[in-house]
């Protein structure tokens, strides 16, 4: 299946930030609430793509809403934390999907 241009607006992206750039992996899943990216990488460049606070993970959710309102669609972006990556504060958990709405902006 090809790439549409929603999942790969992300992979260039992530790739051009992270140190293992050929183990960025992504999957695109449609249905009814929208598009869903999921995003898979390697342990050591977590806190690359999540960021201070989880900004950059915010700025690309951010961007992501306007790839998808070219095409009117709700874009959504999951995280998938790998084994083994561990966060500034120490702690392991789930890094949930935030969801890039069109009801955040007005058209």
């Amino acid at each position: 299946m090809a790439m549409q241009s929603d999942q790969e607006f992300v992979e260039y992206v992530v790739k051009a930030l992270v140190d293992h750039p050929d183990q960025v992996r992504t999957e695109r899943t449609v249905d009814e609430m929208g598009v869903l990216i999921t995003l898979h990488l390697n342990p050591e460049d977590m806190g690359k793509v999540i960021g201070r606070d989880g900004q950059t993970a915010k700025a690309l959710r951010t961007l992501l809403r306007v790839v998808g309102a070219k095409s009117r669609a709700r874009v959504n972006l999951k995280i998938v934390e790998p084994e083994g990556s561990q966060r500034a504060s120490g702690r392991k958990e789930s890094v949930s999907a935030a969801p890039a709405d069109m009801d955040d902006f007005k058209l």
